[in-house]
């Protein structure tokens, strides 16, 4: 009779903190610029970059928010090639067939400087609709409702045949 005790006990405790658990979040699926030219190049699709630092802070909270939103995960990774790319980075890369080294004047990477437009501010995120297409940064933290519209304005081909304005005049959010 004791052991039935214990074993109910324990699978009432089992139980209970397990209600408590976490829930499991969907993650970005990032890849190196290296796997991105590999990828783009056998399938071509829409680019987004993460452009952070590992000093910045509200780069640490987009990470925990919003790249770990079912809805925006699941959506980037349905329809953009992720990277992430630290700005300081001092080796050199490759990107759309250029290759850029580090700027000792700027203290990052020439890749962001041209990413960025050379306006350098963390979190930014890029948005290509093709590797050699000028890119379009959007800076600062963006919750889950605000990365949608321009994922969905890049990512659905909207950018194709309207202004980001005219796309937002009959936008509705959903997540």
């Amino acid at each position: 009779m004791q052991k039935v005790k214990y074993f109910f006990v324990a699978a009432l405790l089992l139980s209970a903190t397990s209600s408590f658990a976490p829930v499991s979040k969907q993650n970005v699926t990032w890849l190196s610029l290296d796997e991105l030219a590999v990828a783009y190049n056998k399938t071509p699709k829409p680019i987004l970059i993460d452009v952070y630092t590992s000093w910045c802070g509200w780069c640490k909270v987009m990470d925990k928010e919003t790249y770990t939103n079912e809805n925006v995960a699941t959506y980037i990774n349905s329809n953009y090639y992720a990277v992430k790319f630290n700005a300081e980075s001092r080796d050199s890369v490759a990107f759309a067939g250029k290759k850029f080294g580090y700027n000792k004047n700027y203290k990052v990477n020439e890749l962001a400087i041209y990413l960025l437009s050379g306006s350098l501010s963390y979190p930014t995120t890029v948005f290509l609709p093709a590797a050699e297409t000028q890119p379009a940064p959007l800076a600062g933290y963006l919750k889950p409702a605000e990365i949608e519209a321009p994922l969905k304005y890049f990512g659905d081909g909207a950018y194709k045949t309207q202004s980001f304005d005219d796309f937002m005049k009959s936008f509705t959010g959903k997540w």
